[in-house]
């Protein structure tokens, strides 16, 4: 991966504040607003407690969180080509509902990153990609411009992927915060492998495209409700 002469640890030196204030929830990245799905799962009366939202994330980490975290690696890796990786971004999302806010996602991230970490890679995203480009891209982008590794990038995008369904679901289903803070405490250890299964297959060129045709079909159904308490 050498596009453009990028290359990893081409960008500033960062530290773990950096890496902190990215994955933080009140980064004005938009994230706050969205279920990640599990709103429409609720609603399906597929997560109706505990037990059933430690199912709910779990599926979702080894399907958006493993194809997210590439993808975002890829881009921390080499940011020269980001316009490939949204292309790939496009090509593993198939749901129209899905891609229309992973790039509303990215339009926010964009502005709040460009902010913190001006970046001439930056300001070429937003030239080439108005409408926004891929969550997932820019979050990668965003992490080289912060100076960031690419294993940095993943494990914010792994994070994202389970953090905020499980706040949605404290909303959505009264669940105890605390619980849902232990359940997630729990399952660092599969998050951590998931980043770094992540970031290897990057590495190699090989981006993965796990499925979750449920959460497809939910992003749709979810995107027709006139009342709905998330934006997705």
């Amino acid at each position: 991966m050498g596009g453009a002469g990028w290359g990893p640890g081409a960008g500033p030196a960062a530290g773990v504040a950096a890496l902190l204030l990215l994955a933080d929830g009140r980064f004005p990245a938009g994230g706050h607003a969205h279920s990640g799905g599990a709103e429409a799962a609720v609603q399906a009366g597929r997560v109706r407690d505990a037990a059933g939202m430690a199912a709910f994330l779990t599926g979702r980490l080894h399907a958006v969180g493993l194809t997210s975290a590439a993808l975002a690696a890829a881009a921390a890796l080499d940011p020269g080509r980001a316009d490939a990786w949204d292309e790939a971004a496009e090509a593993r999302t198939p749901s129209a509902a899905q891609r229309g806010v992973s790039r509303k996602l990215g339009r926010q991230l964009l502005r709040a990153a460009r902010a913190a970490w001006p970046h001439p890679l930056l300001d070429g995203l937003r030239e080439r990609h108005p409408g926004g480009a891929h969550q997932p891209v820019v979050l990668g982008v965003t992490a080289y411009a912060a100076g960031l590794t690419a294993r940095d990038a993943a494990a914010v995008a792994v994070y994202e992927s389970v953090n905020g369904p499980a706040t949605a679901c404290v909303r959505l289903l009264g669940l105890d915060p605390y619980q849902v803070t232990a359940h997630l405490a729990r399952l660092a250890p599969a998050m951590d492998a998931v980043a770094a299964e992540a970031v290897a297959a990057a590495g190699r060129g090989e981006l993965p495209s796990a499925s979750a045709p449920l959460l497809d079909i939910y992003a749709e159904r979810h995107n027709s409700w006139k009342v709905r308490l998330f934006a997705s």
